[in-house]
């Protein structure tokens, strides 16, 4: 049975398969495609619509538990990129 996750967009559980995990690393949001990259890590859709919702929401902070601002223009530009091709 595969783990499920709740995606910090849009509030849905979906199989760990069908996320994409994000952690920060140095104040920038990263795509972690193996998850294994240490540390905390949210659980987000990979779509541009997710990305917003968890955007607008402040999300990922609280997700990640950063106090401080994230970028997150490569992750937003990743998801774009995914969505495209």
């Amino acid at each position: 049975m595969e783990s499920v996750r709740t995606c910090i967009g849009c509030r849905l559980r979906a199989p760990r398969s069908s996320l994409l995990r994000v952690v920060a690393r140095e104040s920038e949001l990263v795509a972690d495609e193996t998850a294994t990259l240490p540390g905390r890590g949210a659980w987000l859709h990979p779509t541009v619509a997710c990305f917003q919702d968890a955007q607008r929401r402040r999300a990922f902070g609280r997700a990640l538990r950063v106090t401080s601002s994230v970028d997150a223009k490569q992750l937003e530009n990743r998801l774009t990129w995914l969505m495209d091709n």
